[in-house]
């Protein structure tokens, strides 16, 4: 690896805690070996060291894939899966939960708010389309578009025509140029 010495990884600054694995599927394979060997031992050698380290980590690993489909073709270990699969949790996509949008949208609103500013809000049409959007990016598609909206527009309410059709997703574009009750009428069929 070209260590020249030894420093904390992140299962030694996890020790008695949790580790978050996020995307665990584009772990190489030698990566899925050495992950499956950590889990199994519960020790690991740290990068410039010769001495064994006993690990207590709770992981909890996240994928926006199929994993059965995965290990089918081949590209993900079958005994890592069954190593980490002890408590499944199945998040449905955003646009499977619409009911959830509006509150994601204050959410991220609050949290990229300047100091000392109001957060963004969204007029009735513009929340309408923002919650009936198909999300194909899930909530970091959403956490974006929020970040940009704050940096954008700081404090305002904002309405769906007042947005640059650039900082738009394309689903939405196409909204911008209709008269508003035919949003309305656009919006039940997206």
């Amino acid at each position: 690896t070209g260590a020249a010495k030894q420093h904390a990884g992140y299962f030694e600054h996890a020790s008695g805690g949790t580790l978050f694995l996020d995307e665990i599927t584009e772990m190489s394979a030698d990566m899925q070996v050495k992950l499956l060997r950590v889990i199994q031992e519960k020790k690991f050698t740290p990068v410039g060291s010769h001495r064994e380290i006993e690990m207590d980590v709770r992981i909890i690993a996240a994928t926006n894939r199929n994993l059965e489909e995965m290990i089918k073709k081949g590209s993900f270990r079958e005994d890592l899966f069954y190593r980490l699969n002890v408590l499944p949790v199945f998040i449905p996509p955003l646009r499977e939960r619409t009911e959830d949008v509006p509150d994601l949208l204050n959410f991220y609103a609050s949290k990229y708010k300047a100091q000392g500013q109001s957060p963004i809000s969204f007029a009735p049409n513009f929340m309408r389309a923002l919650t009936q959007y198909n999300w194909p990016g899930n909530v970091r598609e959403l956490s974006n578009l929020v970040d940009r909206f704050t940096a954008l527009f700081s404090g305002m309410q904002l309405e769906l025509d007042m947005v640059p059709p650039s900082f738009l997703p394309q689903g939405l574009r196409q909204l911008q140029s209709l008269p508003g009750d035919a949003i309305d009428h656009a919006l039940l069929e997206l």
